[in-house]
């Protein structure tokens, strides 16, 4: 079986993620910041013979997405639902210092990046954790023995890093993925960590 090697970014900036709004299902689209972020990706991933690029088809990860694949000369991006944010139910587009009063329990959780926190109106863990695998096992499928760049989002690339490490769905890794910042895969008969990737 041939394996694929995906590499898993996170998204250019936003101006929510400047003020500490959680964005889940909200569609927000990435700020000057983000996309200077999203030129300097394509610089530095210009050397992996990517054959295709892949996004959550919301268009903080969509715009980053085709900045990039127009950099690096490639198709425009594939869009897979099932790289999309976490969705956070009741409290998307709450700003976290409002949070604070509301329910200060939910934003201890939240800065703790717990994937075992509760949303109401949300994903549960598992549900959302389901999707990201199935969505990488999926990209990984269609891209045996290739190189691929998946746009992505924070709370998705939480749930590849544990799957990768072996930890349980509701280890806390206190890590949070900056925005442009990668993770690479190795997708054959299960997601490994690629600690090793083959000759371009």
């Amino acid at each position: 079986m041939h394996t694929a090697h995906i590499c898993i970014a996170r998204h250019g900036e936003t101006d929510w993620n400047r003020r500490g709004v959680l964005q889940g299902w909200q569609d927000v689209p990435i700020n000057e910041f983000g996309r200077q972020q999203a030129v300097a990706l394509a610089a530095n991933l210009a050397s992996e013979n990517f054959a295709a690029v892949w996004t959550s088809p919301l268009s903080r990860a969509l715009e980053t997405a085709q900045i990039v694949a127009q950099a690096l000369q490639l198709p425009a991006p594939s869009s897979h639902e099932g790289l999309r944010e976490k969705h956070f139910g009741a409290v998307q587009g709450v700003p976290k210092n409002e949070l604070a009063e509301l329910n200060p329990a939910l934003l201890e959780q939240i800065l703790r990046r717990n994937p075992a926190a509760e949303f109401a109106g949300g994903e549960t863990m598992d549900e959302f954790a389901d999707r990201v695998i199935e969505a990488i096992e999926d990209i990984g499928a269609r891209h045996r023995g290739e190189r691929v760049l998946v746009i992505t989002h924070g709370w998705v690339m939480d749930v590849v890093t544990r799957h990768i490490a072996g930890h349980a769905r509701n280890a806390v890794l206190h890590i949070k993925r900056k925005n442009g910042e990668c993770v690479w895969v190795a997708v054959g008969k299960a997601i490994q960590a690629a600690t090793d990737l083959p000759a371009k």
